[in-house]
């Protein structure tokens, strides 16, 4: 969340800077620092309370010792108590709802980030390989997964419902190879693999900023306050929260596969065939912690970290910023790779690698220190996909079709797969 100093300090720069995310927050800042300046008033005469309770608890004994009456002050002391107790019950009813309104604010952009209202405003940055071009009309991966068998959406739904799959054979087999190779390749490259619970608690999913506001894109489980991860991100996150770790082992990097739950309920008719849209897919995620003054380095290696990947199976992609009207909620600063897909001939997201700044730390309460003397401080926070699952397996298919309707398997595979190609 943001941290209440600025809001005190400059609200209109931050109402200025929310602003181009598209949404105006002044309403609720105002709210915000209504419930701030209740609360101060509170806790300035809960103090001067507490300081006169102090004052007649120190005359008590005096008045004894001298064989004084202490009835009047034993009646004062009563009623101070009472006082206090009510002005602090008032505080924490004000602090949860200045809370209750910080949680649904997000974060602050960058700087550095482009002002704009859509992915239209979206600047690209850098590209790899041209678009694939045949000599032969492609097809999709969803009539190829059918054709090859390897893809049966109808058999999961119905075992499930729709935006369900099952792989099958070599469809299967691919799946779990790409999973494999992603992890090798990041722990490679000085990532801790972790590999995560698929379930978390609310305090999780406050944590990483999917709730409150999101909550209706979470798959919730009955009979507890319990969520299905949308993303390793969240259990990861949440595995410092409430620490304070050494600045010496900053950062951390850390990288999980796990599988992926969400409702999409703000997608409806979007992406209903094939695996670009999923109420289930598999992702590897990747997650830093970092110092502030090294947030904006570890944003650039995070990001070619995941690129790695798409180059050494030869995939063409482009790497985009977000602009402010396009970011997530969390993020201060994000970059979005785009892999190219054939049968839209355009280019999909199949990673955003994002730099929550403090936003995250704030609510999870992760610090760090510089030594045992000095004054805790806020990590920033990163993750990124690296990569999405499902829809690497839909690029590889449609950028690697052949004529006769096979795929060829990247040779960054060769290892993980026993087949060179994939046959009907």
């Amino acid at each position: 969340m943001i941290d209440i100093k600025l809001l005190r300090n400059d609200p209109q720069a931050v109402v200025g800077a929310l602003k181009n995310r598209g949404a105006d927050y002044k309403k609720e800042i105002d709210g915000i620092l209504e419930f701030d300046r209740l609360r101060l008033d509170a806790l300035q005469r809960a103090e001067t309370k507490k300081h006169e309770q102090n004052k007649a608890s120190k005359e008590i004994p005096k008045i004894k010792s001298s064989g004084g009456d202490t009835s009047e002050i034993m009646e004062r002391m009563k009623s101070l108590s009472s006082e206090i107790k009510q002005l602090d019950d008032e505080i924490r009813r004000l602090d949860a709802m200045q809370n209750e309104i910080l949680l649904v604010i997000p974060n602050i952009p960058d700087p550095s980030v482009p002002v704009g209202a859509d992915e239209n405003d979206n600047p690209v940055i850098r590209s790899f390989m041209e678009p694939t071009v045949f000599d032969f009309q492609p097809k999709s991966h969803w009539e190829l997964g059918a054709e090859l068998g390897i893809l049966d959406p109808e058999t999961a739904a119905k075992v499930t419902g729709a935006r369900f799959h099952f792989y099958k054979g070599q469809g299967a087999r691919l799946e779990r190879a790409v999973i494999n190779f992603f992890l090798d390749t990041h722990t490679k490259e000085g990532y801790t693999e972790v590999f995560p619970p698929f379930i978390v608690n609310r305090q999780s999913m406050t944590g990483t900023g999917q709730l409150p506001k999101f909550e209706e894109d979470a798959f919730k489980l009955e009979g507890g306050d319990y969520f299905l991860v949308p993303t390793a991100e969240v259990p990861i996150t949440n595995m410092h929260r409430n620490e304070i770790l050494p600045a010496d082992r900053l950062p951390l990097s850390y990288c999980a596969y796990s599988a992926c739950f969400r409702a999409e309920a703000g997608s409806a008719g979007r992406d209903t065939r094939g695996l670009i849209r999923q109420h289930q897919f598999n992702k590897v995620e990747l997650v830093k912690f970092s110092r502030p003054e090294d947030a904006a380095d570890q944003l650039e290696k995070l990001t070619a970290d995941a690129e790695r990947v798409l180059r050494l199976l030869e995939l063409p992609y482009r790497v985009v910023t977000l602009c402010t009207g396009d970011m997530g909620f969390s993020s201060a600063k994000t970059y979005d790779i785009e892999v190219y897909m054939p049968s839209c001939n355009g280019y999909r997201e199949i990673s955003s690698c994002s730099c929550f700044t403090d936003f995250q730390a704030r609510r999870a309460n992760i610090r760090y220190k510089e030594s045992i003397n000095d004054k805790a401080q806020l990590v920033y926070t990163l993750n990124g996909s690296g990569l999405a699952v499902g829809r690497t397996v839909a690029a590889i298919i449609e950028n690697f079709q052949n004529q006769d309707g096979s795929i060829t398997i990247p040779k960054a595979l060769a290892g993980y797969m026993e087949e060179e190609s994939i046959d009907s």
